[in-house]
């Protein structure tokens, strides 16, 4: 396993990390599943045992996967490795069977709290925003919580998860005032559209967690021009056929070559683009079962400069519009 510094913090993280969404389990808000499906807990443990074993040592979550079981999960494992980096993140929440934005102070330090008590921690090491707002930033309470969780010495570190489709006004304002650690956000072989604020946070030496690697599973290969999904999984509401197939037909083509090329899996390609952006600190593919742990941690590949420049074409000549489709989706 490779390891990157994260930032400008003192905090070295696993290059493959941990993303811990899928092990929430199938938990829904009114009637949108914010889940991926049925999970299995004995399976979930094994898959965060054998990510230990394979080296990783950065586990990221938030509280609102499965409604804090995801959270709970990782507390029951790891509690004891003290060496793991965590990270988890606060803003969103179930009011009245509807998911809400809160980042006023006294939320925040509550659910820093309750965070603590499901991770079996004094300190969360890195702390996130989810997707918190300009607006929320004008209202300076979310910076003032974080700042104050600092200072007690609940959290090491702190920074934002940034918006899926739109990260740069969030993330200009960070730079801007220079605030927090790090950020994390989309960047993958589909959706591009975040290089530039990598370029700039990288400048200002901002650690960049690259989520959603293999955009929710379909960079693996595994997926068909008929593919559906339970009702209880948000991919459910998030693949129309017709984004299916566009951006099935641009991998055929221009991209699961490389894997012949190489010799290597199409998830291993997926995380090897990812990784040879040299800011990139870690990349964090959801993972709910051993088989993807050991899929996932399969060592990089260094991808030769043209082939990047592949990649990186197939984003301004395909994939942007996929991405666009993909925004109206939601």
């Amino acid at each position: 396993m490779e390891y990157r510094k994260f930032g400008k913090t003192d905090l070295t993280v696993s290059a493959i990390g941990f993303g811990a969404w899928a092990i929430g389990g199938n938990a829904m808000v009114g009637e949108t599943p914010i889940g991926w499906g049925v999970t299995n807990d004995e399976e979930s443990v094994a898959a965060i045992k054998m990510a230990l074993d394979k080296g990783v040592n950065f586990f990221d979550t938030a509280d609102f996967y499965g409604l804090g079981h995801s959270e709970k999960l990782l507390g029951e494992v790891l509690f004891k490795e003290k060496e793991v980096i965590l990270a988890t993140k606060v803003g969103h929440r179930n009011l009245d069977n509807t998911i809400q934005l809160d980042y006023s102070k006294d939320y925040i330090l509550k659910a820093c709290e309750n965070s603590l008590r499901r991770l079996q921690r004094d300190t969360i090491d890195y702390y996130q925003l989810h997707t918190a707002k300009l607006v929320h930033f004008n209202q300076e309470e979310c910076i003032s919580a974080m700042e104050q969780l600092v200072q007690q010495g609940k959290i090491r570190y702190w920074g934002l998860s940034l918006n899926t489709f739109y990260p740069e006004p969030e993330a200009n304002y960070m730079l801007q005032n220079h605030l927090g650690d790090g950020f994390q956000l989309v960047f993958n072989i589909i959706n591009q559209r975040a290089k530039q604020v990598i370029e700039k946070a990288a400048q200002q030496e901002y650690g960049i967690i690259a989520r959603m690697p293999l955009q929710f599973g379909l960079l693996t290969g595994k997926f068909t021009r008929d593919a559906t999904f339970r009702a209880d999984d948000h991919r459910s509401f998030r693949f129309s056929k017709e984004i299916l197939e566009q951006s099935l037909q641009i991998l055929e083509d221009k991209i699961w070559p490389l894997c012949n090329q190489y010799n290597c899996s199409k998830t291993v390609l997926a995380n090897s683009f990812i990784l040879s952006n040299a800011a990139i600190s870690t990349v964090i593919p959801g993972i709910r079962t051993v088989q993807q742990v050991v899929e996932n941690t399969t060592d990089p590949i260094i991808l030769a400069e043209k082939d990047i420049q592949i990649i990186t074409k197939s984003f301004t000549e395909g994939f942007s519009a996929i991405v666009a489709l993909m925004e109206k989706q939601g």
